[in-house]
Protein backbone atom coordinates (compact mmCIF):
# COMPACT_ATOMS: atom_id res chain seq x y z
CA UNK A 1 0.00 0.00 0.00
CA UNK A 2 1.42 3.60 -1.15
CA UNK A 3 -0.41 6.32 0.72
CA UNK A 4 -0.41 9.50 -1.68
CA UNK A 5 -1.15 12.45 1.04
CA UNK A 6 -3.90 14.84 -0.91
CA UNK A 7 -6.01 18.04 -0.50
CA UNK A 8 -8.89 15.58 -0.40
CA UNK A 9 -8.26 14.37 2.88
CA UNK A 10 -10.98 15.76 5.34
CA UNK A 11 -13.35 17.19 2.36
CA UNK A 12 -16.89 16.57 3.03
CA UNK A 13 -19.10 15.62 0.30
CA UNK A 14 -23.29 14.35 -0.03
CA UNK A 15 -22.37 10.33 -1.03
CA UNK A 16 -24.77 10.83 -3.71
CA UNK A 17 -22.65 13.56 -5.15
CA UNK A 18 -19.42 11.79 -5.03
CA UNK A 19 -21.25 9.17 -6.77
CA UNK A 20 -22.20 11.29 -9.82
CA UNK A 21 -18.83 12.78 -10.17
CA UNK A 22 -16.51 9.38 -9.89
CA UNK A 23 -18.80 6.99 -11.13
CA UNK A 24 -18.36 8.07 -15.10
CA UNK A 25 -14.82 8.83 -14.49
CA UNK A 26 -14.45 4.86 -14.25
CA UNK A 27 -14.71 4.41 -10.24
CA UNK A 28 -16.84 2.33 -8.30
CA UNK A 29 -18.10 2.13 -4.67
CA UNK A 30 -15.51 -0.94 -3.63
CA UNK A 31 -16.82 -3.62 -2.02
CA UNK A 32 -15.69 -3.63 1.54
CA UNK A 33 -18.27 -1.03 2.23
CA UNK A 34 -19.89 -0.95 5.54
CA UNK A 35 -22.58 1.71 7.11
CA UNK A 36 -20.42 3.86 8.17
CA UNK A 37 -16.87 3.59 5.91
CA UNK A 38 -16.40 2.84 2.58
CA UNK A 39 -14.04 3.57 -0.45
CA UNK A 40 -14.37 4.20 -3.85
CA UNK A 41 -11.66 2.66 -6.23
CA UNK A 42 -10.75 3.14 -9.42
CA UNK A 43 -8.90 0.14 -11.50
CA UNK A 44 -5.86 1.28 -13.09
CA UNK A 45 -4.39 -1.84 -14.00
CA UNK A 46 -4.12 -5.60 -14.40
CA UNK A 47 -0.23 -6.34 -14.17
CA UNK A 48 0.66 -9.36 -12.68
CA UNK A 49 -2.72 -8.74 -10.42
CA UNK A 50 -4.69 -6.04 -10.08
CA UNK A 51 -3.62 -2.21 -9.13
CA UNK A 52 -6.01 0.16 -7.78
CA UNK A 53 -6.32 3.88 -6.64
CA UNK A 54 -8.81 3.72 -3.27
CA UNK A 55 -10.05 6.75 -1.98
CA UNK A 56 -11.51 5.84 1.16
CA UNK A 57 -14.46 7.77 3.10
CA UNK A 58 -16.40 7.73 6.51
CA UNK A 59 -19.85 8.46 7.10
CA UNK A 60 -20.06 12.15 9.26
CA UNK A 61 -24.16 12.68 8.81
CA UNK A 62 -26.32 9.56 8.29
CA UNK A 63 -25.66 6.25 7.67
CA UNK A 64 -24.29 5.05 3.53
CA UNK A 65 -27.51 3.28 2.82
CA UNK A 66 -29.58 5.85 4.09
CA UNK A 67 -30.49 8.98 1.24
CA UNK A 68 -28.60 12.49 2.02
CA UNK A 69 -25.44 11.01 3.58
CA UNK A 70 -21.98 12.69 3.98
CA UNK A 71 -18.96 11.58 3.79
CA UNK A 72 -15.67 12.50 4.78
CA UNK A 73 -12.81 11.66 2.11
CA UNK A 74 -9.76 10.05 3.75
CA UNK A 75 -5.94 9.90 2.08
CA UNK A 76 -5.85 8.17 -1.02
CA UNK A 77 -3.67 5.19 -1.38
CA UNK A 78 -2.41 2.78 -4.16
CA UNK A 79 -2.66 -0.92 -3.27
CA UNK A 80 -2.21 -4.08 -5.61
CA UNK A 81 -3.63 -7.46 -5.37
CA UNK A 82 -2.20 -10.17 -6.64
CA UNK A 83 -4.20 -13.62 -7.05
CA UNK A 84 -3.39 -16.76 -7.89
CA UNK A 85 -3.53 -18.84 -10.93
CA UNK A 86 -6.46 -21.78 -11.62
CA UNK A 87 -8.54 -23.12 -9.20
CA UNK A 88 -9.56 -22.20 -5.73
CA UNK A 89 -7.95 -24.45 -3.12
CA UNK A 90 -10.85 -23.85 -0.92
CA UNK A 91 -13.40 -25.38 -3.40
CA UNK A 92 -14.76 -28.48 -2.81
CA UNK A 93 -17.71 -30.80 -4.02
CA UNK A 94 -20.88 -30.19 -2.25
CA UNK A 95 -19.06 -26.14 -0.58
CA UNK A 96 -21.88 -24.14 -1.42
CA UNK A 97 -20.06 -21.36 -1.62
CA UNK A 98 -17.90 -22.69 -3.68
CA UNK A 99 -20.76 -23.35 -6.55
CA UNK A 100 -21.83 -19.84 -6.08
CA UNK A 101 -18.02 -18.45 -5.85
CA UNK A 102 -15.42 -19.65 -8.36
CA UNK A 103 -12.74 -16.95 -7.78
CA UNK A 104 -9.52 -18.10 -6.50
CA UNK A 105 -8.67 -16.43 -3.20
CA UNK A 106 -6.08 -13.67 -3.60
CA UNK A 107 -2.44 -15.08 -2.70
CA UNK A 108 -1.40 -11.82 -1.64
CA UNK A 109 -3.98 -9.16 -0.91
CA UNK A 110 -1.33 -6.41 -0.39
CA UNK A 111 1.21 -7.23 -3.47
CA UNK A 112 3.92 -5.08 -3.92
CA UNK A 113 2.63 -1.99 -6.06
CA UNK A 114 4.29 -1.96 -9.80
CA UNK A 115 6.81 1.62 -9.75
CA UNK A 116 5.37 2.18 -13.34
CA UNK A 117 2.14 2.96 -12.16
CA UNK A 118 2.70 5.06 -8.95
CA UNK A 119 3.02 8.69 -11.13
CA UNK A 120 -0.30 7.14 -13.12
CA UNK A 121 -1.69 7.24 -9.59
CA UNK A 122 -0.09 10.43 -8.48
CA UNK A 123 -2.05 12.12 -11.45
CA UNK A 124 -5.20 10.50 -11.02
CA UNK A 125 -5.36 12.02 -7.55
CA UNK A 126 -4.43 15.85 -9.16
CA UNK A 127 -7.28 15.07 -11.35
CA UNK A 128 -9.61 14.08 -8.75
CA UNK A 129 -8.14 17.86 -6.72
CA UNK A 130 -9.10 18.94 -9.59
CA UNK A 131 -12.54 18.42 -10.32
CA UNK A 132 -13.79 18.11 -6.76
CA UNK A 133 -12.37 21.04 -4.60
CA UNK A 134 -10.23 23.29 -6.79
Amino acid sequence: MIEIPSKLEGQTFKLYTLEQQLKPLGYVIGGNWDYDHGSFDYKMADDGGYQFLRIPFVAVDGQLDSNGATVELGRPYLLSHQYQRGLDDHAHVGNMNASVNQFSEPEDPDATFPEKYISVGKTLVRELEARLIE
